[in-house]
């Protein structure tokens, strides 16, 4: 297993590909909510919306959708969904070559962090390339 601790040389950004938010959700009490903040989310950034799960899929505990973007909008996305995420958790991670280190050593949390199970996922994967967006965002009044 592939030691998640710090190593002693810097990891340089070049590893990043791109970006996935998970937003969690329960499906009878903050459905609404999730889905509010999706349209937000389309209206307002070049982002791709992934697939509704309502219930727990891969290493995820909990229902979730999650969107995928590229790291030229994380300054923009990022600080928007901690201001606009309710009662919703975001799990914010990088995408490298190590899904697993990039959901559990290398994340950030937006609002209460949630289990996420490691053992489902692979140390070693292709790199993702950035999204193509499936979105046309624009402004509403």
């Amino acid at each position: 297993m592939t030691d998640l601790s710090n190593s002693s040389v810097p990891r340089p950004t070049s590893e990043i590909a791109s970006f996935h938010a998970h937003v969690y959700y329960d499906p009878a009490a903050t459905r609404l909510e999730a889905e509010r903040l999706r349209s937000w989310m389309g209206e307002r950034f070049s982002v791709t919306l992934g697939r509704w799960h309502d219930v727990k899929v891969g290493p995820h505990d909990q229902a979730m959708f999650q969107v995928a973007f590229a790291a030229e909008i994380f300054s923009e996305l990022v600080p928007w969904l901690m201001l606009n995420h309710g009662r919703l958790s975001i799990l914010v991670h990088p995408n490298t070559t190590n899904p697993r280190r990039d959901h559990l050593a290398d994340p950030l949390w937006i609002g209460p962090p949630l289990a996420v199970h490691g053992d489902r996922l692979p140390e070693e994967a292709a790199m993702e390339p950035a999204p193509a967006p499936n979105t046309q965002p624009h402004l509403r009044p």
